[in-house]
């Protein structure tokens, strides 16, 4: 008969082991700060707001991604990182 039927010490040990799965999970790798980051030079001129196209390619990424996502996405944009920049920089600092 396998240990684990009836043994109270099988208990312990799938405690143990879920114990060190919650851990694992709490100990994933935090995210960067903008200030750790060394970033790219803006391709864009500095703008108040976003144009017409930026716009549009926003309305869609919205689906996809959080709010915090689309925050940080805006802001970088109006700093003059295009799209590709913003969304790939936005990914390491907020995630998805």
């Amino acid at each position: 008969m396998p240990s684990h039927y009836g043994n109270s010490s099988g208990s312990s040990d799938m405690k143990e082991k879920m114990k060190k799965v919650r851990m694992a999970k709490k100990s994933e790798p935090a995210k960067k700060k903008m200030s750790e980051m060394k970033l790219p030079k803006p391709i864009m001129k500095p703008r108040k707001e976003l144009s017409k196209g930026q716009k549009e390619l926003m309305k869609e990424h919205k689906a996809h991604h959080s709010p915090a996502h689309m925050r940080e996405m805006r802001k970088l944009m109006k700093k003059g990182y295009c799209f590709q920049q913003a969304h790939d920089i936005t990914m390491k600092i907020v995630g998805k």
